[in-house]
Order: C-alpha cells, then sequence, then structure tokens
C-alpha cells in the first residue's frame, strides 16, 4: 500500500472490497495461476471463471482473436461445472484475502435455481465449520434461453425478471447480476434486478462483433460471431455505467476496456461502486496489483483521500 490513510474501500450489501479493482470472469480463471505472478491480497476482489450447473466442453475452432484496441472471444463458457468448482477450487478460495466471487450461468431458469442453490448449501456449510469461500455470487444473463431458441436472457427485462426472482430467492448469498449490452433497455433491465432484490449489478458484458477471413470465405469462429472487450468498447461502457446510475439506488460495478488507473477513476466518476478488469489481463499479467497502485498514486496527487469524494461526481 502507498499509503495506508486513503480509503479506496468498496461495499455491495455487506461484503467490504478493500478498493475498487476486480478481476473480471473469464479472464483470471479462479485466481491460482495469477497468485503465482503476485500477491492476490492487493486486489479488491475476483469474479472467478464462469460455472453452470453442469460442465462445458465450450466451442470448437478458434477461441480468441485480436482486434484492434480488442479482443473478440468465442470461448463458449467452457467450465467444469458448479460441483467440481466447489470441489476442486474452493479449498484455494478459502485461502484468500480478498472478496470471491462465483460467476454462474445457465441455459434454463432450473440450472440458474439449482446451481445457486449447491453454491449457497455449500457455503453455509463451510461457514458452520468456520470456513468461507465464497462471498457473492455474480449472476450471468447473457447466456441463451434455451427454452426459448437461444435469446440471451438479458435481452429483455421480462423474461430475465423470472431468472433474477427464483435465484434471488434460491440463495441467501449477495447477487449482483451482470447486464448484457444488447439490452432493449439496460437502465430498465437494472432497476429491475433491484426490484427484485439484487444487491448490485455489474455491466457491461461483452459487445457481439465479428471477424471474416477473407482468404477463406468464411468467418473466423464456428459461431459466426464473438464476444468484443478491450479498449474499443470502453466508451459505451461509461456512457452504459452512467445511464444505469442515475436509474437504480444499488451499486453498480463497471467494466469494458479498463486498462489505466484514470480509466478505474473515470467509472467511479460516472457513479461505479467498483470496477472489473479483464482483457487487460492478457495484456499485462501484473494488471491487477497496478492498477490498485494507480489509483492511490492519482488519490495522492489529487489530494482525494476517499473514493467517496468522487464517486459519481459527474
Amino acid at each position: 500500500m502507498i499509503d495506508i490513510t486513503l480509503d479506496t474501500a468498496c461495499r455491495i450489501g455487506d461484503v467490504t472490497f478493500k478498493n475498487p479493482i476486480v478481476m473480471a470472469s473469464g479472464t483470471f480463471g479462479f485466481g491460482k495461476e495469477y497468485g503465482k505472478l503476485y500477491d492476490l491480497s492487493k486486489l479488491g476482489g475476483i469474479s472467478g471463471k464462469g460455472v453452470t450447473l453442469h460442465p462445458r466442453p465450450g466451442n470448437p475452432g478458434i477461441r480468441v482473436y485480436e482486434t484492434p484496441s480488442g479482443m473478440l472471444n468465442s470461448v463458449g463458457l467452457e467450465n467444469p461445472g458448479v460441483q467440481a468448482f466447489l470441489d476442486e477450487e474452493c479449498a484455494f478460495w478459502e485461502t484468500l484475502d480478498t472478496v470471491r466471487i462465483v460467476n454462474l450461468g445457465g441455459g434454463t431458469v432450473q440450472d440458474y435455481v439449482e446451481g445457486a442453490r449447491l453454491i449457497d448449501e455449500d457455503s453455509q456449510k463451510r461457514n458452520r465449520e468456520g470456513r468461507q469461500a465464497v462471498d457473492l455470487i455474480e449472476l450471468n444473463i447473457s447466456c441463451p434461453n434455451v427454452k426459448a431458441g437461444g435469446m440471451a436472457y438479458g435481452i429483455k427485462t421480462c423474461i430475465a425478471r423470472e431468472v433474477v426472482r427464483e435465484v434471488r430467492a434460491a440463495t441467501t448469498l449477495p447477487l449482483m447480476v451482470k447486464l448484457s449490452p444488447n439490452a432493449e433497455d439496460i437502465a430498465d433491465m437494472a432497476r429491475m434486478c433491484e426490484e427484485e432484490g439484487a444487491e448490485a449489478v455489474s455491466l457491461i458484458n461483452t459487445l457481439s462483433g465479428m471477424k471474416i477471413d477473407v482468404r477463406k470465405r468464411r468467418s473466423v469462429f464456428e459461431n459466426l460471431y464473438a464476444g468484443l472487450s478491450g479498449p474499443a468498447v470502453k466508451p459505451i461502457a461509461l456512457r452504459m455505467v452512467h445511464q444505469v446510475c442515475q436509474r437504480v439506488s444499488i451499486p453498480v460495478v463497471g467494466m469494458g476496456g479498463i486498462s489505466s488507473a484514470e480509466d478505474v477513476i473515470e467509472f467511479i466518476m460516472a457513479g461505479a461502486e467498483a470496477v472489473q478488469v479483464g482483457t487487460y489481463n492478457f495484456v499485462n499479467w501484473q494488471a491487477g496489483a497496478e492498477l490498485a497502485d494507480g489509483v492511490e498514486r492519482f488519490m495522492l496527487a489529487e489530494g482525494i483521500q476517499s473514493l467517496s469524494e468522487i464517486r459519481g461526481i459527474l
């Protein structure tokens, strides 16, 4: 820490983050590999690789493609499943001195509910034994609704409401809903999440994009489209975070193209309680530690003692 008198704490419900730097789901694994490179206690939190009720093999073919100022990914939520995560990863999470967030996806409402129930039961069991591995669930509603022709839950507020309501009823853990930029009205979607009892929302998930191989005359990706992230999406993400912050009273966690301490500060000035850092992890393996230090240096240089002084200042 640069100066222990600085107040960089952020809060979602009863969960306190020591600083606003959270590693975004899908870009940090479950933290083990990065834990060999720097001290993870420097982070405000980790949102683990997205898990679903059942294991998923992910998409075939090319999964990641670099673009100007960003990257496209078509990983397809490859993951070991909720139970394997609880059995194989949570022992490591118990050792971490940072907020631990499970990112939960699903193809049906029942998948989401059962996944949340398993996580909640495991969390309560560990707590009774004086242990803790999970602090919060991040609900990924950008997943396709397999019973509605593949349309993502996060597009229409009326469809998303059911899954948020049912998952909220299935767990006692704090709930944060991760919003899609493809929502018909993302501010309305965030308001619905608050109405249904979510403690926070996070945004934005990746934007839908495409890359064509002009020599092979086909899309680079087997699924045609892929998720765009990185600095190219930051102005859109910042605008959406600002709009959502005007509509809800629960905390907002902003993400999208963050690669500097000033980027972090922009999101906080737009109203974000904390931020998530994703693509930058692939560019700079010490991104989390450097951004946490960078925020403190900015605060010292600008005479800011607490992030609350500038949060939502716009």
